[in-house]
Order: structure tokens, then C-alpha cells, then sequence
């Protein structure tokens, strides 16, 4: 398989995130609060994971990996509890802003942890993604914007626990077949998010069968299909141009709330959008181009550098 294909996965994965917001917002027309909506998400996505577990190749995976990925599961579940309530009270153009802010999150996270000082590259990416957000936030329009308190909370806090899932998932189970990686991801998400909010809906026939439709496509779209298309685009393509493809969820998921939910989005955010892109490829540029070397290339680089 070339590269490309692999690339594709990765971009692929990032659309499926960009459709969430739109269908969550019609759950909440529908009258279902966040809780119930994420619950069944991941509980239909974690089944539906499972079910395929069943019928692909069997391969061993240790003890150490499977409770190490169910681990890395929580901070999966707690990003989709956290931006789904932002979705509440923000427009979803505008909690999409707030979530991909995970981007300097993430560098903060790896000079704390790694003690790895941000290159000139990656404050400029900074400073470019903070304008952007501003831009896409439509803090400068003369139109109100619907910006509260407890959406932005909630918002920061999904950028916030998505950075960790990264951080967790690129560290762990390199060696477990993405199918099964998979589904021990969703199972970890599925049980803090029930953990935190008993699944009491599931004793309500007329939730579970009003909120099956939204369960199964949400499940489908945001618990199956991207954890899996990044294991097998992820490891190929590099953390660096895999960002940049992720960032496919961005446009997506605004054209989505513009076209099905009739969200205006103004030339202002567009152009905000367009600079949080080009922060993300800036701030992984030469990461990306190391990805795409040969191995062996790639190798002599590196032992030259010792």
C-alpha cells in the first residue's frame, strides 16, 4: 500500500470527527440531554467494535497492553462527554474553535513532560492557531456571539483531554492489531463515561429507542471508524503529517453546521479556519517531511546526530 492510502485513512478519520457536531446538535433538537446522547455513542461504537473483533484474525495482545489501552480509553470518553456538553450552549462552529486548541495544549504537554522546548516553528504555529481561533470564534463580527462561560468551559476541557488521549494512544499498544486496539480504546471510554453518569437511560424503552438512530450513526462515525483509520494511517504517515490530516475535522465539521443546521458563518471565520490550518502544517512541517523519508534515510540521520 503507498503512502497516500495511508494518508486518506488518516484524513478520512478526521472527517468522521467533523460530522459529530452537527448530528449531536439534532439529538439535543430531539430533546436528549449530552449524557444519555454520549452514553450511547460509545456504548453502540464500543458493541459494534467488538463485533468486528469477532470476525477478523485473532492475535494475542498482553495484559499489560489491553489495560494500558483501556486506560487510554478515559481520556477518549471524557473528550466526547466534555465537547458534548460545550454543544449545549455553543454553536457547534464555534465549540469546534475551542476543541483544536489541543494543538498548543499538546506542545505545553510536551515540554512539561518531555522537558522538549517549542522550536521557532511551533510558536509561530502557536501565535498563527491563537489568531485564527479569534477569527473563527467571530469575536470581531458587529453580530452577537453566543459565547458562554460554561461552553468554553467545557470546550478547553475536551482540547485539554484530547491532547492526553494523543499523548496516551501514540505511546501505547504499537504492537496490538488496530481492530482490537480499537475496541479496548472504546471499552475505556465507555466505562468512565458510565461511571461517572450511571447509563440509567438504558432502563427507559422510549430513550433507547428514540436515541438508537443517533446512538448507532454517532457510534459509527465517532467510536469505530477513527481510532481505527488512525492505527493503520498513524504509524505510516507520522504524528506530524498526521495532524494535518486530522485537521480535516475542522472544515468539515463547520460546512456541516452551516449546511444542516443553518449555522451563518462568516467570511471572518473562514479565514480563521484557513489560518488554524496553516498553524497545524507549520507547526509539523518539519516533522512531516521526516515522516516521509525512507527508513533508512531516516536511520543514517539519526546516527550521524550521535
Amino acid at each position: 500500500m503507498k503512502l497516500w492510502h495511508y494518508g486518506l485513512f488518516v484524513f478520512l478519520g478526521g472527517c468522521c470527527y467533523g460530522v459529530l457536531s452537527t448530528f449531536v446538535k439534532l439529538a439535543y433538537a430531539a430533546g436528549f440531554s449530552a449524557t444519555p446522547v454520549t452514553g450511547m455513542q460509545y456504548l453502540t461504537g464500543a458493541l459494534l467494535t467488538w463485533v468486528v473483533v469477532m470476525f477478523t484474525r485473532k492475535k494475542k495482545t498482553t495484559f499489560k497492553s489491553a489495560v494500558s489501552l483501556l486506560l487510554s480509553g478515559i481520556p477518549f470518553g471524557l473528550t466526547g462527554l466534555f465537547y458534548y456538553q460545550s454543544l449545549q450552549t455553543l454553536h457547534a462552529s464555534l465549540a469546534i474553535i475551542f476543541l483544536f486548541q489541543f494543538v498548543w495544549i499538546g506542545t505545553c504537554l510536551e515540554w512539561l513532560i518531555y522537558k522538549k522546548k517549542p522550536t521557532k516553528e511551533k510558536l509561530t504555529a502557536i501565535a498563527i492557531l491563537i489568531a485564527g481561533s479569534v477569527l473563527g470564534a467571530n469575536l470581531f463580527s458587529q453580530e452577537q456571539v453566543v459565547l458562554t462561560w460554561q461552553g468554553t468551559m467545557w470546550g478547553l476541557l475536551s482540547s485539554l483531554t484530547f491532547s492526553t488521549f494523543i499523548f496516551l494512544s501514540s505511546a501505547v499498544g504499537k504492537d496490538t492489531p488496530p481492530v482490537l486496539k480499537s475496541a479496548l480504546l472504546s471499552t475505556g471510554a465507555v466505562g468512565v463515561i458510565f461511571a461517572l453518569f450511571p447509563p440509567l437511560f438504558l432502563f427507559d424503552s422510549s430513550i433507547v429507542m428514540g436515541l438508537a438512530p443517533y446512538g448507532l450513526f454517532l457510534g459509527l462515525f465517532g467510536v469505530v471508524l477513527p481510532p481505527l483509520l488512525f492505527s493503520i494511517g498513524m504509524p505510516h504517515v507520522g504524528p506530524g503529517l498526521g495532524t494535518i490530516l486530522t485537521a480535516s475535522e475542522l472544515p468539515v465539521a463547520i460546512a456541516m453546521s452551516s449546511i444542516v443546521l443553518s449555522e451563518s458563518i462568516s467570511i471572518s471565520q473562514w479565514i480563521g479556519v484557513a489560518l488554524i490550518m496553516s498553524g497545524i502544517a507549520i507547526g509539523h512541517l518539519n516533522r512531516s517531511k521526516t515522516a516521509l523519508r525512507p527508513p533508512a534515510i531516516r536511520e543514517r540521520e539519526h546516527a550521524y546526530a550521535e
